[in-house]
């Protein structure tokens, strides 16, 4: 018998993955997750945001992380390093950046 073994994920196609954050900077709370998913339902996130004009940010592995949260879950602890840079990215896109 031939040990020879497959991947049967070779030729996947990448899902495209996309998540939406709620922030109040003067709030007590952390950042929140209010969408997040994977395929169709990521493209409409990206499509709500650019209708919005919400800013768009790409990390891969952070778009990952987030979409094992549901809708309403604060970011965890792990995740405030990099997620705090991609408020300062949507405050200087916005133009609201404060020197």
């Amino acid at each position: 018998m031939s040990e020879r073994r497959v991947d049967l994920r070779q030729g996947e196609r990448a899902q495209p993955a996309a998540a939406a954050l709620r922030y109040d900077p003067l709030g007590p709370r952390a950042p929140e997750v209010v969408a997040a998913g994977k395929g169709r339902f990521a493209e409409q996130i990206v499509a709500a945001a650019r209708e919005h004009g919400v800013p768009l940010y790409e990390d891969g592995a952070l778009v990952e992380a987030l979409a094992r949260l549901d809708a309403g879950d604060l970011i965890p602890r792990e995740l405030y390093a990099v997620v705090a840079e991609v408020l300062v990215f949507v405050y200087r896109a916005d133009g609201r950046e404060e020197t």
